[in-house]
């Protein structure tokens, strides 16, 4: 069971989540999605188009594991990818997803994955020490069947591991946590790593462009 208190802390982290990333443009329109685990068998999430700088109490629900809802409102049409993290590894307690335009600019733009390395800001993920670290973000292509995304993100993270995150393809970033301020630290310094990325591209192309020398 899950006690009232419990679900009114996860409401609230979650609320304040949302203006706080709303706030630094990372959730346009009612995009995004955030929920917490609240017990083994449940997860606090955002109902199905809110806007995400503007949520109440009312705007979060609670799903079983296995996306189905438990009060009667609609829950995100991503919550699949949601429990599935929260099934795969129980040491992830929230989930958070985000619409920035660098997290879709790059996804249509890389092949497979996105690489970075030698940056400092790398630390502000799990178990990263030095900024001689890489981190490899891998890109999955959008579709509208969820479950069949999820099924496919389980199988691949088996071969794979959680890791830290994911693109999917002209939509956004997925990241997580033990906490709410560990997630909330991974997507910030994510959506920092992804800016520094598209930029180094984009730089990149022009220093060839200057140099007459092409490019793809």
């Amino acid at each position: 069971m899950t006690s009232p208190d419990n679900f009114e802390q996860a409401a609230a982290e979650l609320i304040d989540v949302g203006r706080r990333l709303w706030q630094q443009g990372f959730c346009p329109a009612t995009s995004s999605n955030f929920s917490r685990r609240l017990n083994a068998g449940q997860c606090a999430i955002t109902v199905s188009g809110r806007d995400k700088g503007r949520l109440q109490q009312a705007d979060i629900m609670r799903v079983d594991m296995h996306g189905q809802s438990l009060d009667g409102q609609i829950p995100s049409a991503e919550t699949l990818l949601h429990t599935q993290l929260y099934q795969r590894d129980h040491s992830i307690s929230v989930v958070l997803h985000t619409h920035s335009v660098k997290a879709a600019l790059v996804s249509m733009n890389c092949a497979g994955s996105v690489v970075v390395q030698g940056l400092e800001l790398l630390k502000a993920l799990k178990g990263i020490k030095t900024h001689q670290s890489t981190l490899e973000i891998p890109v999955f292509d959008n579709t509208q069947d969820i479950v069949a995304l999820a099924q496919h993100l389980d199988r691949w993270m088996s071969q794979h591991g959680t890791g830290h995150a994911y693109l999917i393809k002209g939509h956004g970033l997925y990241s997580w946590g033990a906490d709410i301020s560990e997630a909330l630290r991974h997507i910030e310094a994510l959506e920092y790593l992804l800016d520094y990325y598209w930029h180094q591209h984009f730089l990149h192309k022009h220093v060839l462009h200057q140099n007459g020398e092409r490019h793809p």
